[in-house]
């Protein structure tokens, strides 16, 4: 069965509301392309029934739906507070790296390093930006003293944002590691990486997962202002980004935060790398069965940005209607995909590229397949390469891509327009091409009449670079 809706894919995070067999497969039927496992909640135990409830659902529908891990990071929260505690403005808190149950005088934060680490008029941000403290006295190795800036209600294990600290703790934690193992063993096809600072945080996690012996590919999350500074590197390491605005808005100043998001996404698109928009998309929709006129707004703009796919967090993993959350977002992405010009993007391949005669035929393939109104590019691919670099051009057509490589079928369900399909037959180049197009005409994604423009690698036993490019009509 072949259950496709949008160009712009959608990734829903799983949770107590969503997880049963029954749920997960309306959420595929829904619009559901990816499913996001987020390390920060739940067992190892509830994880796993997610995961073959979501392989069960692509063996019985023949579908590729992704599954992707998405790791806690290094996470700041304080420990144990007094029901009722409310921080007063104007007064100080001494903040203790020493366990402790909170209140409004005394707090706990699970991170020994943090003395150290903060300076004298570091801003400290309480609950997502809602108290606001600021330091004043570095007391030990142990304790600092705050004063409150803004403050409100107090209450246990709420996140803790050091925006102007530069954190020394490790990107991988000992839980993150752990998490790591159990989504590697299960064949994830993407891990998130929470809290990147530069490149090189990237890098390790690419190699803890090849020492485990792992295809996953990485989505760096973008939260920290470190990682604007890093950005270019990052985007360079990664195999995907995801901008996180949560933390993001949290540790930078909110007028910021949808300039950011645009040229992310500009510079994603323009390396080829899939990226995704995250956080409060359908926010009210936890408790309330339509969205918002302003959350159809947000959506919409992260397809006009060119958005490989926009993801929904607590609206399905906990919310009261998790199947209408995704199927108003399949709605507001298909009808803007449909009204507004969010095509042919992305750079001409540079000649310096040691890439650049793939690049260009790849290139090339979008701007023809527009020119002669093609229905379909068909690809075939071994590393996945060819269906990265065609997506991030943005044709107007279907994006069809063939291979015989089976790591890669759920982890292209992430990028932007792309089916997939396997095929291991090799006969000859011409051969091929009819076969694929046999295959699309029997699954009525192509008919007879259709133009279609084909890239493949000549010849074609050689399995090496895309290097040919073919115009076929359909027979």
């Amino acid at each position: 069965m072949n259950i496709r809706h949008n160009k712009t894919k959608i990734i829903a995070t799983i949770g107590p509301a969503t997880s049963d067999l029954d749920t997960l497969r309306n959420m595929v039927h829904a619009g559901m392309d990816v499913c996001r496992i987020n390390f920060s909640h739940g067992t190892h135990e509830q994880h796993l029934n997610i995961v073959h409830n979501i392989k069960e659902i692509n063996r019985e529908l023949g579908l590729n739906i992704s599954l992707l891990g998405d790791l806690q990071g290094p996470k700041l929260r304080l420990g144990e507070v007094e029901e009722g505690t409310e921080l007063v403005d104007g007064s100080d808190v001494i903040i203790t790296t020493e366990a402790c149950i909170g209140n409004a005088s005394r707090v706990y934060v699970n991170y020994p390093a943090l003395p150290t680490d903060v300076e004298i008029d570091d801003s400290i941000l309480i609950d997502d930006g809602n108290l606001t403290l600021t330091v004043t006295e570095k007391i030990d190795d142990k304790t600092f003293k705050t004063r409150v800036i803004h403050g409100g209600p107090l209450s246990s294990k709420k996140g803790f944002n050091l925006p102007n600290t530069n954190i020394s703790l490790p990107s991988l934690t000992e839980k993150d590691l752990k998490d790591l193992k159990f989504a590697v063993g299960n064949q994830f096809d993407w891990i998130g990486l929470s809290f990147v600072r530069r490149g090189s945080d990237v890098t390790e996690l690419k190699e803890r997962i090849s020492e485990m012996g792992g295809t996953a590919r990485v989505v760096a999350k973008i939260e920290k202002p470190e990682a604007i500074r890093y950005i270019k590197s990052i985007v360079k390491k990664s195999d995907a980004i995801m901008v996180a605005r949560g933390d993001l808005g949290v540790e930078l100043p909110l007028e910021q935060v949808p300039m950011l998001q645009k040229k992310i996404v500009e510079r994603c698109i323009n390396f080829s790398k899939p990226v995704i928009i995250a956080t409060q998309m359908m926010e009210s929709m936890i408790n309330n069965a339509r969205p918002t006129r302003a959350e159809a707004s947000d959506v919409a703009n992260a397809v006009m940005d060119g958005a490989d796919a926009v993801m929904l967090s607590a609206e399905t993993s906990v919310g009261k209607y998790p199947l209408e959350a995704v199927g108003a977002v399949r709605r507001i992405v298909g009808s803007t995909e449909n009204g507004w010009d969010i095509y042919l993007k992305g750079k001409k391949p540079s000649k310096s590229s040691p890439t650049f005669l793939s690049d260009q035929i790849c290139y090339a393939a979008v701007q023809i397949s527009d020119q002669i109104s093609a229905q379909a590019i068909i690809s075939l691919t071994q590393s996945g390469y060819t269906a990265f670099k065609i997506a991030s051009y943005r044709p107007k057509c279907a994006i069809f891509i063939f291979t015989s490589n089976k790591t890669i079928f759920r982890l292209l369900n992430l990028v932007w327009n792309v089916q997939v399909f396997y095929y291991d037959k090799m006969d000859s180049t011409d051969q091929t091409m009819t076969d694929v197009l046999n295959i699309l005409k029997e699954k009525k994604l192509i008919k007879v009449g259709d133009l279609a423009v084909h890239t493949a690698s000549m010849p074609i036993l050689s399995k090496s670079r895309t290097n040919a490019l073919k115009i076929s009509r359909v027979d």
